[in-house]
């Protein structure tokens, strides 16, 4: 079984996944192996076809699906179409692989701000409000994304455990579980009375110390997790943090890196500040979160060690608009905006592996595809800023196997947009159609 899809061994994300099947699931009728349905094919009659490795546009294509998996694809023309195969006719759109948001938090919502947020919604409330989440981050052409970090542990664990039993609609998710953050850090709730003593759930990941890192990363990875989020700087969106300053040392991350690896799981780091970026690069992380002070020396590192750096600046409109954060985050987003961006043109420069992340629920849930005009805007090619959601996505992800491209034994995980989004890269900020895992999720082209 994969990292993602494997069962929890304990704790909350696993009693409230149980919780949902139990509801869901409650006095379906069991099927023998007999009765099981052959998987049907399907054939996607596209007129056009976005081939994201070798980055051209073929006219008149079909995708032949089979189950949950992609089994041929080819020029309509020549197309074995298998008997009783039913047809869906998208030949007035482009057909490209399922997108992926490599910085979201389908957990929370953007909706207004409170210091004491995180204690005034229950984990039952938070579950069952991330439903909705996930499934307009679907409906969004988004079919894969990772999870990164919820205050309340392992919701995000219990939430892709009801996406892979099919309890809910949602992405294919890569959940942090919880983040792995110093005492009162940019991952840690902050800002309330010294004499509040937090609930374990809200303070799960806090450590301090290359010891008591490795303890509470192999407690994360028991719990379900699927990537390991550390935060090596401080943070925009944490009251009385600052987002250029270093809080894990090398050491630390590096304790993370290594019982992370001995579970085959990736790190995530979110950096600001171009020191901490630094420690975690030598540490070992896959991949630098939001960069906002990146100096070349850290972005060649990047590129030497081939870490991916997830740039998210299309939000930092959004933080700017919304009238419920503090003057305090206002003012700190106003500092990184314009470095992030210049930040993100050098690594283009240099040739850095960008991998498109987002930070929703700071932006929308659904929203997610309105970042790509960001990423041209800054200088990525269309090609380019595709590719970030689909190939280099899928390698950070450790999914080029199964995802990222439109292939034969690949998973079923394809959307179609009305324009070609080589020419057009709005054209993806409105989906038409979306089908995951072999199921179609949306299809506005009937």
């Amino acid at each position: 079984m994969s990292v993602h899809g494997r069962l929890c061994s304990g704790g909350l994300g696993c009693a409230l996944a149980g919780t949902l099947a139990a509801i869901f699931l409650a006095g379906a009728p069991a099927r023998s192996d007999d009765q099981k349905e052959k998987p049907r094919a399907l054939v996607l009659k596209c007129g056009r076809l976005l081939d994201v490795k070798r980055g051209t546009v073929e006219r008149e294509q079909v995708v032949v699906v089979t189950g949950n998996k992609i089994t041929a694809t080819g020029p309509a023309a020549s197309a074995r179409i298998p008997e009783g195969a039913e047809t869906i006719d998208l030949t007035r759109a482009t057909c490209l692989p399922g997108l992926a948001d490599m910085h979201t938090h389908l957990i929370d919502d953007a909706e207004g701000y409170a210091v004491a947020g995180p204690l005034m919604t229950s984990a039952a409330q938070l579950a069952f409000g991330s439903i909705a989440h996930a499934r307009v981050t679907l409906e969004a052409g988004f079919t894969s994304v990772r999870d990164l970090g919820t205050y309340r542990a392992f919701v995000d664990v219990a939430l892709r455990n009801a996406i892979d039993r099919g309890i809910v609609a949602g992405p294919r998710m890569q959940p942090a579980g919880a983040y792995v953050t110093i005492t009162g850090g940019a991952g840690a709730v902050t800002g309330l009375a010294p004499d509040i003593e937090l609930p374990r759930e809200l303070r799960f990941g806090v450590a301090d110390g290359p010891d008591q890192v490795r303890r509470r990363v192999r407690e994360i990875i028991r719990n379900g997790a699927g990537v390991i989020k550390v935060l090596a700087t401080g943070a925009v969106l944490t009251p009385g943090s600052m987002p250029g300053a270093q809080e894990f040392t090398e050491e630390e991350l590096r304790s993370a890196v290594e019982e992370a690896t001995q579970a085959g799981l990736k790190v995530a780091c979110h950096a600001h500040g171009a020191a901490g970026a630094k420690a975690a690069i030598r540490a070992g992380v896959a991949s630098i979160e939001h960069g906002s002070y990146l100096d070349d020396e850290a972005l060649r590192m990047m590129k030497e060690r081939g870490v991916f750096f997830v740039a998210d600046p299309y939000n930092n409109a959004a933080i700017a608009l919304n009238k419920s954060y503090p003057e305090e985050f206002r003012e700190k987003n106003r500092q990184t905006t314009e470095a992030q961006n210049r930040a993100f043109q050098r690594a283009i420069a240099l040739g850095v592996r960008i991998a498109y992340g987002t930070d929703a629920a700071v932006i929308p849930h659904g929203d997610n595809g309105k970042q790509f005009a960001t990423y041209v805007e800054l200088g990525m090619t269309p090609l380019q800023a595709i590719r970030s959601a689909t190939a280099e996505a899928a390698d950070l992800l450790g999914w080029s196997d199964r995802s990222g491209s439109i292939e034969p034994g690949k998973f079923a995980d394809i959307i179609a947009v009305r324009e070609n989004p080589l020419e057009n890269i709005r054209t993806l900020e409105q989906v038409a159609f979306v089908m995951k895992d072999g199921k179609v999720f949306k299809n506005e082209m009937k």
